[in-house]
């Protein structure tokens, strides 16, 4: 982990946002007449949207810089794009826990992949230590959903889904990240990645989101899912990976499914087994290994007291 000013407080923002983020299976299942495609671009559509209009203030100040940075904006949006739709599927085939925990889990190996490949990084035996405490956690955590959430013979499917879920949440934050280290400021980076993928996903919000319309329950499903933990929740992560690197902001989001399993257990009144718990307390232990401060001592002159 990379520790600056602010890193912290970086930390925390993503965790925030992980927290927020951990809710949308729960409500999302209170919706079942909803499509995942239709959820996922009701939520990151009009989110991504969202984000595009709280940043606009800033975005002609800025355009040059965009402008220069259009390549990683374009994947970075494409990936935002992609993600919900995979991420929802992911969850609707192989159950809200396992379909969480493989498009987290694997999101901070695809990032720190991505962030040594293409910046360069070197991987400190910090966040290799912290990052596979919470995998390991995570792996557990797959134990967690009942047999019969998910459809029968799509389980394959909805894990090679949230695999995609990872390497594209892994693209944006890095794609999000990068911008905003080239000089544009967190809202704007956000907004215009965001705004590009929110735009992307409108043709498949008008070409399947009806069933939100069919009652109100529906539309506060949708309506929740865009501005609570999809709009708010980038907000926090955007503020966050001002501050942190990609890596360690999508290693932190490994809270998400620890909220989602504990929702599942107090809210829809799911069983969560010894292993499940065992798998909390690792993913916690991760967040604790990335997030506490390392403190360097400081070299004592020769032949001071």
């Amino acid at each position: 982990m990379t520790h600056h000013p602010g890193a912290g407080l970086g930390a925390l923002f993503v965790l925030i946002a992980a927290v927020l983020w951990g809710t949308t299976g729960t409500v999302a299942s209170f919706a079942p007449d909803v499509g995942p495609l239709a959820i996922g671009a009701a939520a990151m559509g009009v989110g991504g949207l969202l984000q595009a209009a709280l940043a606009s203030p800033g975005l002609a100040q800025a355009r040059q810089e965009l402008r220069r940075r259009w390549l990683t904006i374009a994947v970075g949006g494409l990936s935002v794009a992609i993600y919900p739709l995979a991420f929802y599927s992911s969850m609707r085939l192989a159950g809200v826990a396992v379909g969480t925990v493989i498009s987290i889990g694997s999101a901070p190996i695809a990032s720190a992949v991505i962030e040594r490949v293409i910046d360069g990084h070197k991987l400190t035996r910090r966040w290799v230590s912290g990052a596979g405490v919470g995998l390991a956690g995570v792996v557990l955590l797959t134990f967690v959903e009942p047999a019969h959430a998910a459809e029968a013979g799509n389980a394959a499917l909805g894990v090679l889904l949230g695999l995609l879920a990872g390497a594209t949440y892994a693209l944006y934050s890095w794609a999000a990240h990068r911008t905003m280290q080239g000089g544009v400021p967190s809202r704007v980076a956000m907004g215009t990645i965001f705004g590009v993928g929110g735009v992307l996903l409108m043709p498949v919000l008008l070409a399947t989101g009806a069933p939100l319309l069919e009652s109100w329950n529906n539309f506060a499903v949708g309506a929740y899912m865009a501005l609570v933990p999809m709009f708010l929740g980038y907000v926090f992560f955007g503020l966050g990976l001002a501050r942190v690197r990609a890596s360690t902001a999508t290693t932190l989001s490994l809270a998400e499914p620890v909220v989602a399993a504990i929702l599942a257990v107090v809210i829809v009144g799911e069983r969560l087994p010894a292993a499940g718990w065992i798998g909390v307390a690792l993913v916690i232990a991760s967040l604790a290994v990335l997030t506490v401060p390392v403190r360097r001592r400081i070299p004592t002159p020769a032949g001071a007291p």
